[in-house]
Protein backbone atom coordinates (compact mmCIF):
# COMPACT_ATOMS: atom_id res chain seq x y z
CA UNK A 1 0.00 0.00 0.00
CA UNK A 2 1.30 3.52 -0.99
CA UNK A 3 0.94 6.19 1.70
CA UNK A 4 1.65 9.78 0.92
CA UNK A 5 3.79 11.54 4.21
CA UNK A 6 2.77 15.02 4.35
CA UNK A 7 4.48 18.14 6.53
CA UNK A 8 1.65 20.16 7.42
CA UNK A 9 3.68 23.74 7.16
CA UNK A 10 3.76 22.63 3.29
CA UNK A 11 0.15 21.81 3.67
CA UNK A 12 -1.96 24.26 5.69
CA UNK A 13 -5.03 23.25 4.32
CA UNK A 14 -5.15 19.95 6.16
CA UNK A 15 -4.48 21.77 9.42
CA UNK A 16 -7.92 21.40 10.65
CA UNK A 17 -8.10 18.22 9.46
CA UNK A 18 -4.99 16.59 10.86
CA UNK A 19 -5.88 18.32 14.53
CA UNK A 20 -9.08 17.25 14.84
CA UNK A 21 -7.90 13.67 13.67
CA UNK A 22 -4.66 13.96 16.42
CA UNK A 23 -7.58 15.23 19.02
CA UNK A 24 -9.39 12.17 18.70
CA UNK A 25 -6.61 9.98 18.67
CA UNK A 26 -4.96 11.26 22.11
CA UNK A 27 -7.65 13.11 23.64
CA UNK A 28 -6.05 16.12 23.74
CA UNK A 29 -8.17 18.88 22.97
CA UNK A 30 -8.29 19.97 18.93
CA UNK A 31 -7.61 23.72 19.78
CA UNK A 32 -3.95 22.59 21.47
CA UNK A 33 -3.02 20.94 18.09
CA UNK A 34 -4.37 23.53 15.85
CA UNK A 35 -2.79 26.10 17.59
CA UNK A 36 1.01 23.90 17.66
CA UNK A 37 0.39 23.56 14.13
CA UNK A 38 -0.77 27.17 13.43
CA UNK A 39 3.00 28.03 15.00
CA UNK A 40 4.26 25.21 12.69
CA UNK A 41 2.91 26.62 9.79
CA UNK A 42 3.94 30.07 10.40
CA UNK A 43 7.88 29.23 11.85
CA UNK A 44 10.67 28.72 9.84
CA UNK A 45 12.33 26.99 13.11
CA UNK A 46 12.54 23.44 13.36
CA UNK A 47 10.16 23.20 16.66
CA UNK A 48 6.77 22.91 16.34
CA UNK A 49 6.44 20.08 13.08
CA UNK A 50 3.40 17.82 12.22
CA UNK A 51 3.52 15.36 9.91
CA UNK A 52 0.49 12.86 8.24
CA UNK A 53 0.32 10.27 6.45
CA UNK A 54 -2.55 9.72 3.63
CA UNK A 55 -4.14 6.76 1.68
CA UNK A 56 -6.21 8.50 -0.52
CA UNK A 57 -7.80 11.14 0.95
CA UNK A 58 -7.81 9.23 4.67
CA UNK A 59 -5.50 9.86 7.24
CA UNK A 60 -3.45 6.60 7.85
CA UNK A 61 -1.05 7.53 10.64
CA UNK A 62 0.31 11.26 12.37
CA UNK A 63 3.26 12.72 14.30
CA UNK A 64 4.50 15.57 15.46
CA UNK A 65 7.74 16.82 17.22
CA UNK A 66 7.73 19.44 19.62
CA UNK A 67 9.58 20.72 22.93
CA UNK A 68 8.49 19.06 25.66
CA UNK A 69 6.06 15.89 25.37
CA UNK A 70 4.41 16.13 29.00
CA UNK A 71 7.40 14.84 30.97
CA UNK A 72 10.37 16.33 33.62
CA UNK A 73 12.98 16.07 31.74
CA UNK A 74 12.79 19.53 29.90
CA UNK A 75 16.63 19.39 28.69
CA UNK A 76 15.85 16.00 26.70
CA UNK A 77 14.55 18.28 23.64
CA UNK A 78 12.92 18.16 21.29
CA UNK A 79 10.27 15.34 21.59
CA UNK A 80 8.92 13.31 18.71
CA UNK A 81 4.95 13.00 19.95
CA UNK A 82 1.46 11.42 19.48
CA UNK A 83 2.90 8.87 16.80
CA UNK A 84 -0.49 7.04 15.66
CA UNK A 85 -1.23 4.87 12.93
CA UNK A 86 -4.77 3.99 12.58
CA UNK A 87 -5.53 -0.27 12.89
CA UNK A 88 -6.40 -1.11 9.84
CA UNK A 89 -2.70 0.36 8.15
CA UNK A 90 -0.61 -1.71 11.20
CA UNK A 91 2.02 -3.63 10.24
CA UNK A 92 2.23 -2.27 6.67
CA UNK A 93 5.90 -0.50 7.58
CA UNK A 94 4.01 2.86 8.27
CA UNK A 95 4.98 3.77 11.21
CA UNK A 96 8.65 3.09 10.59
CA UNK A 97 8.25 6.00 7.47
CA UNK A 98 6.96 8.21 10.00
CA UNK A 99 9.53 7.79 12.09
CA UNK A 100 12.34 8.15 9.80
CA UNK A 101 10.48 10.88 7.67
CA UNK A 102 10.65 13.18 10.95
CA UNK A 103 13.86 12.06 12.05
CA UNK A 104 15.29 13.41 8.26
CA UNK A 105 13.18 16.47 8.37
CA UNK A 106 14.75 17.33 12.02
CA UNK A 107 18.11 16.65 10.34
CA UNK A 108 17.32 18.95 7.30
CA UNK A 109 16.50 21.71 10.44
CA UNK A 110 20.38 20.58 12.34
CA UNK A 111 18.66 19.00 14.97
CA UNK A 112 20.98 15.82 16.08
CA UNK A 113 18.89 13.96 18.34
CA UNK A 114 15.31 13.00 18.89
CA UNK A 115 13.36 12.45 22.20
CA UNK A 116 10.44 10.92 23.56
CA UNK A 117 8.39 9.05 26.16
CA UNK A 118 6.62 5.97 26.10
CA UNK A 119 4.65 3.39 27.58
CA UNK A 120 6.17 0.38 24.91
CA UNK A 121 8.87 -2.00 25.90
CA UNK A 122 10.17 -2.66 22.31
CA UNK A 123 8.07 -1.10 19.66
CA UNK A 124 10.68 2.12 19.07
CA UNK A 125 14.09 -0.29 19.60
CA UNK A 126 13.22 -1.95 16.15
CA UNK A 127 13.48 1.39 14.59
CA UNK A 128 17.22 2.27 16.42
CA UNK A 129 15.53 4.43 19.27
CA UNK A 130 17.80 3.88 22.13
CA UNK A 131 16.01 3.56 25.88
CA UNK A 132 18.04 6.39 28.28
CA UNK A 133 16.20 6.41 31.04
CA UNK A 134 12.76 6.56 32.59
CA UNK A 135 10.82 9.63 33.63
CA UNK A 136 7.74 11.25 35.00
CA UNK A 137 4.90 12.52 33.26
CA UNK A 138 2.99 15.65 33.98
CA UNK A 139 0.69 12.92 35.69
CA UNK A 140 2.82 11.33 37.43
CA UNK A 141 3.27 8.07 36.25
CA UNK A 142 6.62 6.99 35.17
CA UNK A 143 7.67 6.73 31.25
CA UNK A 144 10.15 5.29 29.14
CA UNK A 145 12.09 7.95 27.35
CA UNK A 146 14.40 6.89 24.30
CA UNK A 147 16.78 8.88 22.22
CA UNK A 148 17.58 8.77 18.27
CA UNK A 149 20.69 10.20 16.35
CA UNK A 150 18.87 12.17 13.21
Amino acid sequence: MDFEILKIRQHPELKNKAAEWFSGKWDIPVSEYSSSMEDCIQRTGAIPQWYIALCGNAIAGGCGVIENDFHERHDLAPNLCALYVEPVFRCMGLAGQLLEFALGDMRSFGVGTLYLVTEHRSFYERYGWNFMCTSRGDDGCEMRLYAHRT
